[in-house]
């Protein structure tokens, strides 16, 4: 077995980046179409009941894909250092691992889900009406827990295999499966949450096949195999040290969510949660990018470690930091010029919702370009095989919001839980960037004799 493709010799730094990043933001923001579409049904056909219910069930349901994207991301990232050093049996082992620890972690996540479910949705202050309809999506997504971390996984893979442009594609056809099924199960047959749940599954099944059709065809020298032959243990541990980082960040997501819902219904209403909702929705866009630039900065990045080349580390970073911060001041800037038209998108005239949701903009999104810049530095020490960093900043980015979270509400109220996560981003960062000056520089120091320059 031997690699058939590698970065072309011809491309740039910038060109290989974009060559990444470009396939890497469509499939994110595709993959965000899945919430982001379940949203918009469910704000017009359920209301802003629905839409509490499904902020609330979000924290639990997250989680299946930030396992995916872990297994995905640390499996992916060894299938590139292996590439980088021209090792094809380094690369289809770290595959066969991958897919192991799909098969595993699917079990556990399938009976935590069925059996403490309710008990999340009850500690975020769900009432009965609320957590009837968020139960619906978190009992679906707890049963088909196999196909949303397998979904989570194999674009990643699949874009580490070089191949970004087929991992899209796979990701897109999903999304259009879960757009034409959100409006026959939501919109015509009234499964509320449910519907809205069963069109995801359905919809992530999709890429799945799509993937391990791939794996099997003749554009991958990998193959899928789920085997105990040659496994290790060491072997899991190290694509799930990788890939942890990713996960704390989805816990994190999921944590602060949670808490935001538990704060909002204790200084605030059904209403606020609704609310908020919608304002996560509008973060989400941005963090979505914000993420498919870091993953498609991720495969070079891991490259030019495998092969020695510093210099191109460095360049590759500050371009993918150029672009996160444009592309935040640029999202925040629409969304603060025209916020009725885009709140619109998920709520059918309730003018006290629009009002509310207005307000959330203007205090819980100015700061979200740090934001970005903190998911990027995660990703890059994870592609330099500091999983140690990774982690520290992902766990960093959670417990920093606890004392903001408990405090400013005390003092505000709910102005409070809105300004919580900018001001504990905005002291993080100050940590965190840093961070990230010092490595590049240390690595170019370390090793200047081992870089290449970009040609």
């Amino acid at each position: 077995m031997q690699f058939t493709h590698s970065p072309p010799p011809t491309l740039t730094i910038s060109q290989n980046f974009w060559r990444y990043a470009i396939p890497s933001i469509a499939a994110m923001l595709v993959t965000g179409l899945y919430q982001i579409v379940d949203g918009i049904f469910v704000g017009h056909y359920v209301g802003y009941q629905g839409l509490a219910a499904i902020n609330m069930a979000w924290p639990i349901t997250y989680l299946l894909s930030g396992l995916g994207l872990m297994i995905g991301i640390g499996g992916g990232t060894l299938i590139s250092i292996a590439r980088g050093e021209n090792n094809p049996q380094h690369a289809q082992r770290a595959l066969d691992h991958a897919v192991l620890l799909i098969a595993a972690v699917s079990v556990i996540a399938l009976v935590l889900f069925v059996h403490f479910g309710e008990t999340l949705l009850t500690i975020q202050g769900a009432n009965h009406t609320i957590k009837a309809l968020a139960l619906q999506y978190v009992q679906s997504f707890g049963w088909a827990a196999f196909i949303t971390i397998f979904a989570g996984a194999i674009p990643m893979l699949i874009r580490n295999d070089d191949s970004p442009k087929i991992a899209t594609g796979l990701l897109i056809a999903g999304a259009l499966t879960n757009i034409a099924l959100d409006y026959l199960f939501i919109g015509i047959f009234k499964w509320q949450l449910q519907g809205a749940a069963i069109a995801t599954i359905i919809a992530q099944a999709v890429t799945v096949i799509g993937g391990i059709i791939y794996f099997c065809s003749s554009y991958s020298p990998l193959r899928i195999h789920l085997t105990m032959k040659n496994i290790r243990f060491n072997h899991c541990w190290k694509i799930v040290s990788l890939g942890s980082s990713v996960l704390i960040m989805y816990l994190y997501a999921s944590f602060v969510v949670a808490l935001h819902n538990y704060q909002f219904m204790q200084y605030g209403t059904e209403l606020t949660v609704g609310a908020f909702a919608i304002v996560g929705y509008m973060m989400t866009l941005y963090y979505l990018v914000a993420e498919g630039i870091a993953e498609g900065m991720q495969p070079p990045v891991s490259y030019y470690y495998g092969a020695k080349k510093p210099q191109n580390i460095s360049k590759t970073i500050y371009l993918a930091i150029k672009v996160t911060i444009i592309a935040g001041i640029t999202w925040f800037a629409l969304l603060y010029s025209f916020p009725r038209a885009l709140i619109g998108l998920f709520n059918s005239g309730n003018a006290a919702l629009t009002s509310e949701a207005i307000d959330g903009i203007k205090l819980h999104l100015f700061a979200m370009f740090l934001d970005g810049l903190i998911v990027l530095a995660t990703v890059y020490f994870m592609s330099v095989d500091k999983a140690g960093k990774a982690l520290a900043i992902s766990v960093s980015n959670m417990l920093v919001q606890l004392p903001f979270l408990y405090f400013l509400p005390q003092w505000l109220g709910v102005n409070g839980v809105w300004l919580s996560m900018p001001l504990s981003t905005i002291l993080l960062s100050f940590i965190v960037l840093p961070m990230v000056w010092s490595d590049l520089q240390q690595r170019n120091k370390v090793a200047p004799s081992m870089s290449q320059p970009a040609v």
